[in-house]
Order: C-alpha cells, then sequence, then structure tokens
C-alpha cells in the first residue's frame, strides 16, 4: 500500500512539473504571431527608408513599438528611446537620407522564443547602380503585450 501512494504522488509531482514546463513554451500560434511583427516590422521599415517616403509611413512603423520602446546599438551611439528615435527618423525623412538605396532587408534566419527572436538578416542596396548584399547581421528582439518592447542591433 505504501508503495502505491509513493508512486500516485510521484506521478501527480511528474504531471505538474511537466504542465508547468508546458505552459511556458511558445506555441506556433506565437511564434507565428512574432514572426508576422518581424516581417512586417522590416517590410515598413523599408518603405520608410524610400525617397518619397512620409510621415505616415514612420508613423506605421513606430506604432509596432510600445510606448517604453528602446533601441540599442552600441557600434551607433548605443540606446535610444521611442520619442528619441522617432525624431531622428523624421530629421532623416525631412532632410532625404531616406532616399531608397535600401531596396530589400533579407531575413536569412529566426529563432523565435516566448517573448523574443534572434534574428539574421542582411541589407540590400543599391549603389553605384550595382545591387550589393551587406554582411550577415544579428538583431535580437524582445515584445510584451504583442509589440515590439526593445531591439538590439549587434553589427
Amino acid at each position: 500500500m505504501k508503495i502505491s501512494l509513493k508512486i500516485v504522488l510521484s506521478t501527480l509531482i511528474l504531471l505538474l512539473v511537466s504542465t508547468q514546463i508546458r505552459a511556458q513554451e511558445a506555441t506556433k500560434a506565437h511564434k507565428d504571431s512574432l514572426g508576422t511583427i518581424i516581417k512586417n516590422y522590416y517590410s515598413l521599415n523599408l518603405k520608410m527608408f524610400q525617397a518619397g517616403s512620409t510621415v505616415e509611413d514612420i508613423d506605421k512603423a513606430f506604432a509596432l513599438f510600445t510606448d517604453n520602446f528602446t533601441y540599442v546599438h552600441s557600434k551607433y551611439g548605443g540606446n535610444y528611446t521611442r520619442e528619441s528615435l522617432y525624431k531622428s527618423a523624421l530629421r532623416n525623412q525631412q532632410e532625404g537620407r531616406y532616399n531608397g538605396t535600401v531596396v530589400d532587408m533579407k531575413i536569412a534566419n529566426r529563432i523565435i522564443g516566448l517573448n523574443g527572436a534572434a534574428v539574421q538578416k542582411r541589407f540590400v542596396e543599391k549603389k553605384d547602380g550595382k545591387i550589393i548584399e551587406s554582411e550577415l547581421q544579428m538583431t535580437l528582439f524582445e515584445f510584451k503585450d504583442g509589440k515590439i518592447s526593445r531591439i538590439v542591433e549587434y553589427w
């Protein structure tokens, strides 16, 4: 009788632990939704980078971000708030820096987790009449409530 009780208790504990582990895994639907946000992010950025882009194009890209969004790019100055990055995007657009030289952003690989994703991508640019692909670059995305809360660039 004691052995049976131990087996039952062990089985119950195992079931509880395995249920908790499964509850924290990212489902296919969750991964698909994060993948869609990333795809939209790059698509909207590409549109924003084109000559003739509008403030509305910038606003659509920034609608993907949480209010407390941060952008980290150590190579180009460090940490940026949503507000400072938005002001910079407006300035770049007004000064004609978004001129269509970036013609595509190709995602080579994605690893999507519960509330984060690592993306390997490359820029495709038009330079001197030729199409040139950049080296692969790594970007880390973090998400909160269905929006991008943080981007960290590793290039």
